[in-house]
Parts: C-alpha cells; structure tokens; sequence
C-alpha cells in the first residue's frame, strides 16, 4: 500500500505542476484519475490508518480542483 502512496504522491505533483504552467486540461484529467484511484482504494480497505491516509489526499484533491475551477 506505501508503493501506492508514493505512486499518487508523484501523480498530485504532476497535478500541481500543470497548473503552474496553466496546463488545465492536462491537470484535470490527472485529478480524476487520482480521485478514481483513491475512490478504488476506500473499496478496498477497512484499515483505518489507510482511510485516513487516503481521506488528507482527498481533501487536497479537492482543493485543487476548486484552485483549477477559479482559474479556468
């Protein structure tokens, strides 16, 4: 489960480096990737370090997509 922690640390950089180069549309369908992984991940575990763990990526996600909704 930590590869894949890692895994979505890099995809929420590569997020928050599209938006720096206002690379919205490339950043948009990161984030929804991102959100349907973690989605696939809260089916799949019952681990309540892993919930929580899961649940402060999705809240940052969502902080991204608001950031990317006002400046579209």
């Amino acid at each position: 489960m930590e590869d894949r922690f890692s895994e979505i640390k890099k995809d929420i950089q590569l997020i928050i480096d599209n938006m720096a180069i206002k690379n919205f549309s490339e950043a948009s369908i990161k984030l929804i990737e991102v959100s349907d992984d973690l989605d696939y991940m809260i089916d799949a575990t019952e681990d309540e370090v892993v919930l929580r763990e899961i649940s402060k990526y999705q809240v940052l996600l969502n902080h991204l997509q608001i950031k990317m909704s006002t400046k579209e």
